[in-house]
């Protein structure tokens, strides 16, 4: 998936001569958090409603002037995106910067905007979830052809699966070093799940969930 999957457009921006009043009213308006400025057609910072509201809070020791525009309060140290960045990509830029947005570029023009609420969207739609779906996990050995050996075995069974993702874990052995372990969590086209997993986990594999029944 890309960030053009997933990214929003077309664009809400205001400008650098906007007051700063203006755009915050435009952000209530159109319930969003981020506004990227233009200068000229051109992406010149980004705005937050954030940054607004303590401009204009009544709190304040020193009044805003009604004047004072976007300029004066927008974050000119941008990080941007391509449409073509895949979305794990544009997740690690917001978790490591701390930031919540990322203005899309094609060349110079802006594209689009991305957030991390539209990167918890795409989390939805590479699990499956848009569809009534089951959960499995399990923890492979991480050594090749173990992913293909279980997904063919529920293909086997009859299911289709929805999706597919993986992450390493270490478990300690016996003599105290960490092993890793591949972690696979599926979705498959069933609600039912426990049968199926209780097939695997007679053949060997070791099911994480659904936990068997109590006896």
């Amino acid at each position: 998936m890309l960030v053009q999957d997933v990214m929003q457009h077309p664009v809400h921006t205001t400008t650098v001569d906007t007051p700063i009043l203006s755009a915050l009213q435009a952000m209530r308006e159109h319930d969003i958090r981020h506004l990227p400025v233009l200068d000229d057609g051109t992406l010149a910072g980004v705005v937050t409603d954030r940054d607004l509201r303590y401009m204009t809070s009544p709190l304040r020791t020193d009044p805003v002037e009604a004047d004072v525009t976007v300029a004066n309060v927008m974050s000119t140290q941008l990080i941007t995106a391509g449409p073509l960045d895949p979305v794990e990509e544009a997740a690690r830029l917001l978790r490591t910067k701390r930031i919540g947005c990322l203005p899309v570029l094609d060349g110079d023009e802006l594209v689009g905007i991305i957030t991390v609420t539209n990167l918890l969207d795409s989390v939805i739609r590479l699990t499956g979830l848009e569809k009534p779906s089951g959960r499995l996990a399990i923890s492979l050995n991480d050594e090749p052809g173990q992913l293909a050996q279980l997904t063919m075995r529920i293909a086997e069974a009859g299911f289709d699966v929805r999706s597919v993702l993986s992450y390493y874990e270490d478990e300690p052995t016996d003599d105290g070093a960490p092993a890793t372990r591949l972690r696979v969590i599926l979705r498959l086209d069933t609600i039912n799940v426990r049968p199926i997993a209780q097939t695997l986990r007679e053949e060997g594999f070791d099911v994480v969930w659904p936990t068997p029944k109590p006896t």
